[in-house]
């Protein structure tokens, strides 16, 4: 005899309670990149200082010095898609007559570090992150955080708020900052557009090529990539 199901939700309600919050379970958690059923390109992540070594790196998520106060990554190594890198390579080629070279934070980041992200940023700073079910633009190789090297001096320069900043003073339409420091956000904004980038609103040292969606979404870690790291030029 079949028994009502609005009987057994009454009569074993231990056991409804805990049938539920299971059965809900793969709607509110996500265990692994996006689905996508489309073509892309063929990866082929290239490490940016075998293109140019004289590309500095500070790739903050191999350490503690960043927003969450942990390290993320294993390596301290950035890589981007083989057409997105050339382009940096031109970039940080052009803007030697200007006085600037490229310090480089982050490129291509696996899905998994991003989920973390998300997971650790509280709701109302999530503008800051990108949402894992859809991945990022960093998941695909196509989007690189960076700043501007004073190369008369070596050091980073002052671009009016600090990388991975969550406040106003990231935002691309910040104009409260000191004069100086924000035609230095111009002068990388438009060094990087001339090569196909594009910089993302919220943060003036996000910027992503121009085809970030021909390329799928990855969770490779970086000790599963080629091309091993050459010392890069230390941030004095």
């Amino acid at each position: 005899m079949k028994v009502p199901f609005r009987f057994l939700a009454r009569r074993i309600p231990v056991v409804f309670a805990v049938l539920v919050p299971l059965a809900s379970l793969p709607l509110r958690a996500q265990v692994g990149p996006p689905k996508e059923d489309r073509a892309f390109r063929e990866v082929d992540l290239v490490e940016l200082v075998t293109l140019d070594p004289t590309i500095r790196l500070d790739v903050r998520y191999a350490t503690k010095n960043n927003e969450f106060g942990r390290p993320f990554y294993s390596e301290a190594r950035a890589f981007l898609q083989r057409p997105a890198a050339e382009a940096l390579a031109r970039v940080q080629r052009a803007l030697k007559a200007s006085g600037y070279g490229l310090l480089v934070f982050d490129g291509y980041r696996p899905w998994s570090v991003t989920k973390q992200f998300w997971d650790l940023t509280p709701e109302g700073k999530k503008v800051f992150v990108a949402n894992p079910k859809n991945g990022s633009r960093h998941n695909r190789g196509g989007a690189v955080d960076l700043t501007l090297v004073d190369l008369a001096t070596g050091k980073e320069a002052d671009m009016g708020g600090a990388y991975d900043e969550m406040s106003k003073r990231s935002y691309v339409t910040y104009e409260d900052g000191p004069k100086d420091a924000l035609q230095r956000r111009d002068i990388l904004r438009n060094a990087m557009e001339k090569e196909g980038f594009f910089v993302y609103p919220f943060e003036w040292w996000h910027f992503d090529w121009k085809d970030w969606r021909e390329y799928a979404v990855l969770d490779v870690p970086f000790g599963s990539l080629k091309q091993p790291a050459p010392a890069p030029a230390a941030v004095r």
